[in-house]
């Protein structure tokens, strides 16, 4: 089974009867060398790009509409045998039928990456990492507008992610079955600027374990930098301590720029030199060696106080940042997942070979970009148009049209919009400094050719539809006290009961 139908099986249990269709890319592994930026040496990094687009047709004769999407990437560190999947994005329209494929679609998204049978890549450790910060909009530009989308709040979206991911983590004990002894699944979280007892009461109390006590999974309030139960996927040297090699550097990650102020503190910053390219002279050789040890000694000197800083201090200041004290609650999460040596396939793929399905990673931004900035999705009219251009853009790629793709327009207008009708830009962290940055593209070239996309693919392992046909979910006993994002009862299925206090007459003092 591959990802396309792994995902459609997980959908085909949702209630009410509907049909499905999903479109998932996922890029060919590439060399990537901007996730520990200030690491040295820094490791090898492989990475792919993952964008999941899920469309709904409420019967045959109805248009599709898309409902949701995820955007995530994932990283391949070989020389600690680590993974991580970041999950960058995850959007949904509000224009589809209830129950809502969100949650479904994202808890078998993660499922597969941690499952080492379906994982895409070959190592012991995984893990699943995410920044969640509450907003109207993330992928679906003006889809805030829709009267029927009910974004969570800022808690209660930390208290969704903190269940989704508890029950992929609950999951994948039970997986491991006898093997967990030798494996390990734990689960961080942090919403900054608060405590264990203050996160949890915004949050909404207790969360009870899905299944039993033996596999569930225990939650602890923090960060995973300095545990040892799982590794980390950045080597640490020894007897030298530098923040980065344990904080990784995500997209639109606010932990970046705290970084980057960290590391460029009573730090001179100065051009990048060219390397030398003239021959070596005659009196070069015992110097040149000495100077390039100690050049290689300053280079390994962490910049700024990456040496100074631990994680803990880094966690703890990190409390006080814009991004976290802005007013709303923002929540870091982090599930890691590591299986036996024996559940591993042997011998290991390539790390950089293409697998059978996968797309060029120019497809999967092309895409990207085009439902970012060329459509958007505050009518039901206009999301119709915008999935039949999206869905058809993909289609095309593969075909070889490219002239299919919708064009990009500034600030997520649509071709009729006014600019009053305007919707604000999709939220973003501030760019991070890049003045001194090492650079992110000073790698070798892959060895191997990037995939092409065809009919072929598509119609293998990018497309896939499902039509689902289930009784529709029983009404709650408590059906008629919903709240307006709940949703209320239909009129007459329940009855309110209004008790009333009644007021005690005060006695009249004696005269």
């Amino acid at each position: 089974m591959n990802f396309r139908d792994h995902l459609l099986v997980a959908l085909n249990v949702l209630s009410d009867v509907r049909e499905f269709h999903i479109h998932v890319l996922v890029s060919a592994p590439a060399k990537d060398n901007s996730l520990y930026p200030y690491s040295f040496p820094r490791p090898r990094i492989y990475s792919q790009d993952i964008l999941v687009l899920l469309s709904e047709q409420a019967n045959p004769d109805a248009p599709r509409v898309l409902v949701s999407a995820i955007e995530a990437r994932l990283y391949h560190v070989p020389s600690t045998d680590c993974a991580i999947l970041y999950v960058s994005k995850v959007d949904s329209t509000g224009q589809g039928l209830r129950p809502s494929p969100t949650a479904t679609l994202v808890k078998a998204f993660i499922r597969w990456h941690t499952d080492p049978k379906s994982r895409p890549v070959a190592t012991r450790h995984l893990w699943v990492q995410l920044f969640a910060r509450a907003q109207g909009q993330y992928l679906f530009p003006n889809s805030s507008d829709h009267p029927g989308k009910r974004p969570l709040s800022d808690a209660r979206l930390c208290a969704w992610w903190r269940q989704v991911l508890g029950q992929v983590g609950e999951d994948a004990r039970e997986a491991l079955g006898v093997d967990a002894i030798e494996g390990q699944v734990d689960a961080y979280y942090v919403l900054p600027g608060h405590n264990e007892l203050e996160a949890q009461q915004v949050m909404g109390g207790r969360f009870p374990p899905h299944s039993s006590s033996t596999v569930a999974v225990q939650w602890v309030y923090g960060h995973p930098y300095s545990q040892t139960r799982i590794p980390l996927p950045c080597p640490r040297p020894e007897g030298l301590q530098n923040l980065g090699h344990c904080i990784p550097s995500f997209e639109d990650d606010p932990k970046n720029r705290f970084m980057d102020e960290i590391a460029f503190t009573d730090t001179p910053v100065s051009p990048r030199k060219r390397a030398r390219t003239d021959p070596p002279q005659e009196g070069d050789g015992p110097q040149s060696r000495e100077g390039a040890k100690e050049r290689e000694k300053k280079e390994a000197r962490p910049k700024g106080e990456l040496g100074k800083v631990g994680p803990d201090e880094f966690w703890e200041r990190m409390s006080f940042r814009q991004e976290c004290v802005a007013g709303a609650v923002t929540g870091f999460f982090a599930l890691g997942v590591s299986v036996p040596e024996h559940r591993m396939p042997s011998p290991r793929p390539p790390p950089l070979a293409p697998q059978p399905g996968q797309v060029p990673r120019a497809m999967n931004r092309r895409i990207l970009s085009s439902l970012l900035t060329g459509v958007e999705f505050s009518t039901p009219e206009r999301a119709h148009k915008a999935t039949e251009l999206i869905e058809g853009a993909v289609r095309g790629l593969c075909e070889g049209l490219a002239q299919q793709l919708p064009a990009p327009k500034p600030m997520n207008q649509s071709a009729d919009a006014t600019p009053d009708s305007l919707a604000p830009p999709l939220p973003k962290t501030p760019p991070r400094r890049t003045v001194g940055l090492p650079a992110v593209d000073d790698i070798s070239p892959n060895p191997f050719d990037e995939p092409e996309a065809t009919l072929e693919t598509y119609r293998a392992f990018i497309f896939g539809s499902v039509t689902v046909s289930n009784p529709p979910p029983p009404l709650p006993s408590d059906a008629g006290s919903g709240t307006a994002s709940e949703g209320a009862a239909p009129e007459g299925k329940a009855k309110v009961h209004v008790l009333t206090a009644r007021k005690k007459k005060k006695k009249r003092p004696d005269a």
